[in-house]
């Protein structure tokens, strides 16, 4: 397995109550999305592509 560099999102405020998910895109064909409340459970893997047509369309509500 790739050895993920999981980052947190700046709105989690990085406290445990505020937890939410963490994305690792330091491997060039893959983005890694996880559940930061259980940093070892399953990880979803999507392509670049796939991550920034998801995000383009949240930030578009």
């Amino acid at each position: 397995m790739p050895n993920y560099e999981f980052v947190k999102s700046s709105y989690s405020g990085g406290n445990p109550e505020n937890a939410c998910v963490e994305v690792a895109r330091n491997i060039a064909t893959t983005v890694a999305i996880r559940d930061s409340k259980h940093p070892t459970g399953p990880v979803l893997r999507v392509t670049p592509t796939t991550w920034q047509t998801f995000t383009t369309h949240i930030e578009q509500g």
